[in-house]
C-alpha cells in the first residue's frame, strides 16, 4: 500500500505496477499533475493514465506552498486563467466530494508608497474590465477589514490603502492533493509513487515513452509537470527552458485562537500573512535572489520579512514559531507560467509558476489536459507558450503589477 503523510486520509489508493504502455503520461504528482490527469479523465474520456511521481504523493511544492487563492492579476492573460481557476475553486469541493477548506475570507493588498497606490488602482480598474472582484480600501477601512492590521502612519512601511478581493482566501493544499488523486483513482488513473523519470524514449524528435527507476514505459503523450525541477527533465529531453529554480521560505507559528480574519499580502516588502484552519499564523517572503533546489533558504532573507510583518502586525510580537520549510519555485523571464509544447512532438510542458502556482490549479489543470489531449492550446494558455520568448509577446505580470504570491 502506498504511505502517505502521517496525516494521510483514510482511503487508500492503488498502488499499481507501472503497464509497459499508457496513453497519456503526467510526470509530476502535485497538485498540477494530479489535476491534469483529473481533466484528461473528466474532459477528454482518457482513462489510461498515470501520474509519475519520484517521491510520494504531493511531497514537492504542493505541501510547501502559499495556501493563497485569488484572481486579481493585471494582464487579461493572467486574470483570465486565475479567474476561471478561482470559479473552479468555487465548486470543486462538491465536485469531487471532498471538504479542502476552502475559505473565501478575501485578500489585501497593502499598498505603502504613492506608486504602490497608482499600480493598485490601475490593476482595480483591469480586473472590473475583466469582471474580476476587486474594490480600492482607505485605510479605516483596511481597519475594519483587519482589525489587527497597523494602519498609524508613523511607521516604516505606512499604509495608505488596500485593494481587496472579497472572493479570493486559502484551502489547505495537501486536501486538495488527496481529493484529485481519489477523483483518478475513481476513473482508473494508476498513481505510481518513489518512480522518478531518467530519460526520455524518442523515435527522431517524438517522444513515445520514458525511462524510470522501474523500468521503461511507453507513452502517447508525455506532460512535464514537476514544479521546480522542469529544467532538470528538460535537459534529460534534449532541450533548455528559460527557466530558473528559486528557493521560496515560509514558516508558521503556533496555534493560536482565531484573531486574523483575512490574508494581507504586503508587495512592497514581500511579505504575507494569514492565519491557517487549526490556528497556525502562516508567513512567508518572496523568492530567494539566488538559484537553487535546497528545500531552504537564506536566513536574512526570512528574517528581514519578519520583521516588516511584526510592524504591520505588532499582534505578533511574542508569537512563537513552530516550523520553517522552503519550496523550490520555477521563475521564468516574465514570471508568468509556460504551458504548452515543447520543441519535441508528444512531450508537453507546465511550469514557470513562480509564486504563482498553487492558486491556478485546477485551470493549470484543465488547459493542460486540453493541450495533451487534443495537441494544440487552449484558449487559456495559448498566450503562456514557450514561443513568446521569441517574439518578446512577454507577459510581464511581477513587473507590471509588483504583485507576489
Amino acid at each position: 500500500m502506498a504511505k502517505l503523510l502521517p496525516e494521510h486520509p483514510a482511503w487508500l489508493w492503488r498502488d499499481p505496477e507501472p503497464k509497459a504502455s499508457y496513453d497519456a503520461i503526467v510526470v509530476g504528482g502535485g497538485g498540477h499533475g494530479l489535476a491534469t490527469a483529473y481533466y484528461l479523465a473528466k474532459n477528454h474520456g482518457m482513462t489510461n493514465i498515470a501520474v509519475l511521481e519520484k517521491g510520494w504523493l504531493a511531497g514537492g511544492n504542493m505541501a510547501r506552498n502559499t495556501t493563497i487563492i485569488r484572481s486579481n492579476y493585471l494582464w487579461d492573460e493572467s486574470a483570465a486563467i486565475y479567474e476561471f481557476s478561482l470559479k473552479q475553486w468555487e465548486q470543486l469541493p462538491a465536485e469531487l466530494d471532498y471538504d479542502f477548506l476552502f475559505s473565501q475570507r478575501g485578500v489585501l493588498n497593502l499598498a505603502h508608497t504613492l506608486q504602490d497606490v497608482r499600480e493598485a488602482t490601475r490593476r482595480i480598474n483591469a480586473n472590473r474590465l475583466n469582471r474580476v472582484d476587486a474594490e480600492w480600501l482607505e485605510p479605516d477601512e483596511v481597519a475594519k477589514v483587519c482589525p489587527i492590521v497597523n494602519v498609524s502612519q508613523d511607521v516604516r512601511y505606512p499604509v495608505l490603502g488596500a485593494t481587496f478581493q472579497p472572493r479570493a482566501g486559502i484551502a489547505k493544499h495537501d486536501h486538495v492533493a488527496w481529493a484529485f488523486a481519489r477523483a483518478c483513482d475513481a476513473m482508473g488513473v494508476d498513481i505510481i509513487q518513489n518512480c522518478e523519470v531518467t530519460g526520455f524514449l524518442k523515435d527522431g524528435d517524438r517522444v513515445v515513452g520514458v525511462e524510470t527507476t522501474r523500468g521503461r514505459i511507453n507513452a502517447g503523450a508525455v506532460g512535464l509537470v514537476a514544479a521546480g525541477h522542469s529544467t532538470v527533465l528538460a535537459e534529460k529531453a534534449g532541450f533548455r527552458l528559460p527557466v530558473q529554480s528559486h528557493p521560496l521560505q515560509a514558516l508558521v507559528s503556533e496555534l493560536y485562537e482565531p484573531v486574523h480574519p483575512t490574508v494581507v499580502m504586503s508587495n512592497h516588502v514581500h511579505v504575507y500573512v494569514s492565519q491557517a484552519h487549526k490556528g497556525e499564523l502562516v508567513m512567508g517572503a518572496g523568492v530567494d535572489a539566488y538559484n537553487g533546489y535546497g528545500q531552504r533558504g537564506s536566513f536574512h532573507v526570512i528574517e528581514h520579512q519578519m520583521a516588516a510583518a511584526l510592524e504591520l502586525f505588532p499582534i505578533f510580537g511574542r508569537a512563537r514559531l513552530l516550523r520553517t520549510w522552503g519550496g523550490i519555485v520555477d521563475v521564468s523571464p516574465d514570471a508568468s507560467p509556460v504551458i504548452g509544447p515543447t520543441p519535441l512532438e508528444n512531450l508537453y510542458i507546465n511550469c514557470g509558476w513562480g509564486t504563482g502556482g498553487f492558486k491556478a490549479t485546477p485551470g493549470a489543470g484543465w488547459a493542460m489536459a486540453h493541450t495533451m489531449a487534443t495537441g494544440e492550446p487552449h484558449d487559456l494558455n495559448r498566450a503562456f507558450g514557450l514561443e513568446r520568448f521569441v517574439s518578446g509577446a512577454l507577459i510581464d505580470e511581477h513587473g507590471a503589477a509588483a504583485v507576489a504570491h
